[in-house]
């Protein structure tokens, strides 16, 4: 009996056969299944998340079909194949972790955590000398990953090699100082562009404190947004109990029902 994986890369394989295959899968490109893979490991969050373990199953399966589908593509562009994608993590899990399949000794998971960002800026390196030009701190970290998670990373970069904060209460400091200067473009009157680039600022500033405080800002902001949503259903239950629609209330009333939301949610009476 076939393995899954091999039954997978044959559907995959069938799925972008000219003769016979799906129109729609054929009419693919990489660029045009990269926003699919996105949505997809988002779904695999969501699911963890929520502590649904047959929804992880099957989001995991649409995460491998990913692969699965870039594979096929670079296949047919004799590019390399599935089986070449999984030799090269591979090598590079064994490469990095020469506490398990080689002789060196790691102590601990903060260790470990320090020994595989040495492994990856040494291959950086390497790869910049092969490349014929200097090496960046900040190298690696692209350009379309969510906003505060590059933020985040640029940060752990640059700490790094010395560029960060000492105390979390100087970036409290520097927050403060940020929201003055956005208060002073906003009381000003200026152009859009220099209102967005304070509030960047502000954002960024946050975002060090997060990683300061070892809060992963993603996580928070998801937190967040769920506490709001689950709060805003809230306000929407007690007005649809008076027969009325967040649009038919004032602002008074749903900023009181609001507050009966996290009321109740605490416990309290």
């Amino acid at each position: 009996m076939a393995r899954n994986i091999d039954r997978l890369i044959d559907v995959m394989a069938r799925l972008r056969n000219p003769n016979g295959g799906c129109p729609w899968d054929l009419e693919q490109t990489y660029a045009t299944i990269a926003p699919h893979t996105i949505e997809e490991a988002y779904e695999v969050a969501d699911a963890i998340e929520k502590g649904d373990m047959p929804a992880l199953r099957e989001e995991l399966g649409d995460l491998l079909f990913q692969v699965v589908y870039y594979s096929q593509m670079a296949r047919e562009e004799n590019l390399f194949d599935f089986d070449e994608v999984a030799g090269v993590i591979t090598d590079k899990m064994i490469r990095r972790h020469p506490h398990v399949f080689g002789a060196e000794e790691v102590k601990g998971a903060d260790m470990q955590t320090s020994r595989w960002e040495d492994h990856k800026a040494a291959e950086r390196a390497a790869k910049a000398a092969e490349e014929g030009r200097a090496p960046s701190a900040l190298e690696g970290v692209i350009a379309g990953l969510p906003a505060l998670t590059r933020a985040l990373k640029l940060q752990n970069r640059a700490a790094r090699v010395g560029f960060d904060w000492t105390d979390a209460r100087d970036i409290l400091d520097k927050i403060e100082e940020e929201v003055r200067e956005l208060r002073h473009e906003m009381d000003s009157g200026s152009a859009p562009d220099r209102v967005a680039d304070e509030l960047g600022d502000l954002l960024f500033a946050l975002v060090n404190l997060a990683r300061r405080l070892k809060v992963e800002p993603e996580s928070a902001l998801r937190g967040t947004n769920a506490k709001f949503e689950r709060r805003f259903h809230r306000i929407e239950a007690l007005l649809s109990e008076q027969g009325r629609t967040p649009k038919e209330a004032t602002l008074e009333e749903m900023e009181a029902f609001w507050q009966q939301a996290k009321r109740e949610e605490r416990g309290e009476s």
